[in-house]
């Protein structure tokens, strides 16, 4: 029988590797941000090539979770009746700071499908009513569906046994990983800039 899949609906810079690392304790298979990182680089990405691409992999996964997961939520809802949707949300000035201070001026095509422009600095303003409106929609389409969507607020941390009673899972004892430290992030994005590998 299949997996419940879950789906991670926080956009990126809400804990989104907090998240990931729960699900892979509790044994899912989770996709992330790496299954579309080619697309950064492919000017004029469609929705349509996202969506493809998101099925294929959502078929080999049992969750998905970061960039551009977030923004498929009510496609994946029809695609897999029954998911589990969680939506982590940060303060907005807490995200921008972070967003700017990760990706910079930094050109991505997914960012530019996203946003309208390729990357945060000098952008701020545009980023920010877009995340803004996002969490609005999230909560809007949810509204009446308590049984198949949870939101967490990132400053109060995503509260695990919570999760794991909303999924149907045991509690785990989980310790948050220290994964995505600044510095690996901007030595990561230095890399990717030179060589355009991941």
């Amino acid at each position: 029988m299949a997996r419940t899949k879950v789906f991670g609906i926080g956009f990126q810079k809400t804990g989104t590797t907090t998240l990931g690392a729960i699900l892979d304790q509790l044994g899912y298979r989770t996709a992330s941000y790496h299954s579309f990182r080619d697309f950064a680089k492919k000017e004029g990405v469609t929705w349509e090539e996202v969506k493809a691409r998101a099925l294929k992999v959502a078929r080999d996964h049992d969750a998905g979770k970061d960039t551009p997961w977030p923004l498929l939520y009510d496609f994946l809802d029809r695609e897999f009746p029954g998911s589990k949707f969680v939506h982590v949300v940060r303060k907005p000035e807490s995200w921008i700071r972070s967003a700017v201070h990760d990706f910079k001026d930094h050109p991505n095509a997914l960012h530019t499908l996203i946003y309208g422009v390729p990357s945060p600095l000098g952008n701020e303003a545009v980023w920010l009513e877009r995340y803004k409106r996002h969490n609005e929609e999230v909560a809007a389409y949810f509204a009446d569906r308590p049984g198949d969507y949870i939101r967490f607020q990132l400053e109060d941390g995503i509260d695990v046994p919570t999760l794991c009673e909303f999924l149907g899972q045991p509690a785990i004892d989980f310790k948050p990983p220290v994964a995505n430290t600044r510095m690996r992030k901007t030595i990561k994005m230095a890399w990717w800039k030179l060589t355009g590998q991941s």
